[in-house]
């Protein structure tokens, strides 16, 4: 078995793809009405995009009652600043709350949380 992709729900896909594009700079390899498939560079797994109609956005963190996020991207960089300022003029927001020193946690437009590392 091979793991082939990873799929992110959003009220727009286009927009979400769009936005993960900028981010990480992968290439658009299917693009569908509410379905789009950004491919990494050299390969391996893929990050697709659907439009859900009925998409809840998720709150982190999370509290008892509220939309629980179902995952979360961890994406390693080399410099924390360099990668949030490149992140933000994207289009992410910075969490107000930061678990540790040397992550960064970000929302991207439909309020999916993915950490920065090092």
């Amino acid at each position: 078995m091979t793991l082939a992709g990873i799929t992110l729900d959003a009220p727009d896909a286009r927009e979400l793809a769009a936005f993960y594009h900028r981010l990480l700079g992968w290439t658009v390899i299917q693009d569908e009405t509410d379905w789009i498939v950004l491919g990494a560079p050299g390969g391996g797994t893929n990050l697709s995009f659907q439009t859900e109609k009925a998409y809840v956005r998720p709150v982190w963190p999370a509290k008892p009652g509220d939309q629980q996020m179902s995952m979360h991207l961890d994406i390693q960089v080399d410099d924390l600043e360099v990668a949030g300022t490149h992140a933000r003029k994207a289009g992410a927001t910075q969490a107000e709350f930061q678990p540790q020193d040397d992550v960064r946690v970000y929302l991207d437009p439909a309020g999916h949380p993915f950490c920065l590392f090092l």
